[in-house]
């Protein structure tokens, strides 16, 4: 994939998402049907590109959260650095509008690697955000679905998430359940 005439760096392999048996391994139900590769009408499925600083990346974290003033140096720096973690740790899946060119759907799975079950890996499934136009079309259940499969794929043993009280019935359609005794704790060093 070219972006005027430039080659595009992906923050990972595109083949890994085309190599997931989405159609026989998908977690949720899909009406109309969409999947990674037919997300709905207009709209690309692919792994983060170091060139959606210009299509509104850092704008769709916005409607998750803080995300500051980030300048295309500091944006590329840090794609570069989680682009070079070697295995791949960094796992970042848009969905970009294909006539605006924004990207309008994002999700982030983070590979943790372990000492513990004979240094096995566990994923994270981080920063899951559609753009409130693109809502309704069932993406943010396909971002979690994607990467709830690819996490499988790339070796992890478990994947968890951390959400808010009232998204559980949504994450439980993916097989996710509150464990018994599990608490997410959190110590924040800057304000929210």
């Amino acid at each position: 994939m070219s972006t005027n005439g430039v080659e595009e760096v992906f923050l990972f392999d595109p083949q890994l998402l085309g190599d997931l048996q989405f159609e026989d391994q998908k977690c949720a139900t899909y009406k109309p049907e969409i999947s990674p590769t037919h997300p709905g009408e207009g709209l690309t499925l692919r792994p983060l590109c170091v060139s959606d600083f210009d299509k509104g990346y850092l704008t769709l974290l916005t409607h998750l959260t803080k995300v500051g003033d980030i300048s295309r140096e500091q944006f590329e720096e840090r794609f570069q650095a989680m682009e070079r973690t070697q295995p791949n740790l960094y796992y970042t899946v848009v969905i970009e509008d294909d006539v605006t060119h924004q990207v309008v759907g994002s999700a982030t799975l983070v590979k943790e690697m372990h000492f513990i079950r004979q240094c096995a890996s566990r994923g994270r499934i981080e920063d899951v955000v559609v753009n409130n136009t693109y809502q309704g079309k069932q993406l943010g259940k396909l971002l979690v679905d994607v990467l709830t499969l690819l996490s499988k794929k790339v070796g992890c043993y478990k994947v968890s998430l951390e959400c808010l009280d009232n998204m559980v019935p949504f994450y439980s359609k993916f097989g996710y359940v509150k464990e018994e005794g599990q608490n997410y704790m959190c110590r924040r060093y800057v304000p929210k």
